[in-house]
């Protein structure tokens, strides 16, 4: 194993990781500050958005070849 296999190995899974992270830590915050199921759901979108932008980007990268 050379080290651009490793290290696209070892993106991926602590991105994904970082991801669940961050989805329990916005879980936690609904949670504590009592937001209800609107507030929840508009926390999921709002501050996902952030995850869901990465990927479109790295998906944009790999089909444009860059």
């Amino acid at each position: 194993m050379n080290e651009a296999v490793f290290s696209q190995i070892a993106m991926l899974v602590l991105l994904t990781g970082l991801i669940t992270w961050m989805g329990f830590i916005v879980w936690d915050l609904a949670k504590k500050s009592k937001a209800g199921r609107f507030g929840t759901i508009t926390l999921f979108i709002v501050l996902g958005a952030g995850v869901v932008g990465f990927i479109v980007k790295t998906v944009l990268v790999e089909i444009m070849d860059l």
